[in-house]
């Protein structure tokens, strides 16, 4: 394959990230469960480069739709922290308006981002050297960090739903005297 064929190839995994953009804010937005969407997205982006990784070089085809479906999983939490996250940091009550805050908030973010950026290429453009075997298992070892760097966000999000859902259980167990809506027809 030509590099040109190459580039214009690669920029298929961002048409999977626009999609995976798309779903992943509107799952969350359904669930309202931000960290456990994007937590979720990133552990399937890893089968999903192993599958590429393994299966890519088969055919155009093949190769077409792994990469769509490793962007979409990839860029889909990148989405979220990016957009939604900074939002829900923005409007934060301990910020209380604060416009600079806000600005300092969404700046942090992007920061971050933009260092993986820088040493997303210059780490693959070694690792390369060793072959690409070696790239993968970078990109995979990313994924579960992320993964693992949001997994106290699930934790908690995943307390606030049992926790949400718990009085309703109780009264389902209490039996319908306690139940307020079958109490009131009586």
């Amino acid at each position: 394959m030509s590099v040109k064929s190459a580039g214009n190839l690669s920029t298929l995994f961002d048409v999977g990230g626009i999609v995976g953009g798309i779903l992943a804010g509107y799952i969350s937005d359904r669930l309202k469960a931000r960290a456990i969407t994007a937590a979720s997205f990133m552990y399937a982006a890893i089968p999903a480069m192993l599958l590429y990784r393994s299966y890519g070089y088969m055919s155009k085809s093949i190769n077409v739709v792994l990469m769509m479906i490793a962007g979409l999983f990839v860029n889909g939490p990148y989405a979220l922290i990016t957009t939604a996250v900074s939002a829900d940091l923005g409007t934060h009550s301990s910020l209380r308006g604060d416009s600079r805050a806000l600005a300092t908030v969404t700046a942090i973010i992007d920061g971050t981002g933009s260092i993986g950026a820088a040493l997303g290429p210059l780490l693959t453009g070694f690792l390369s050297t060793k072959g690409w075997d070696a790239v993968f298992v970078m990109l995979t070892v990313g994924a579960f960090t992320a993964g693992l760097l949001i997994s106290q966000l699930v934790v908690t999000e995943v307390k606030e739903k049992f926790c949400k859902q718990m009085p309703s259980r109780q009264n389902d167990l209490a039996g319908p005297a306690s139940h307020p809506l079958l109490s009131e027809r009586r």
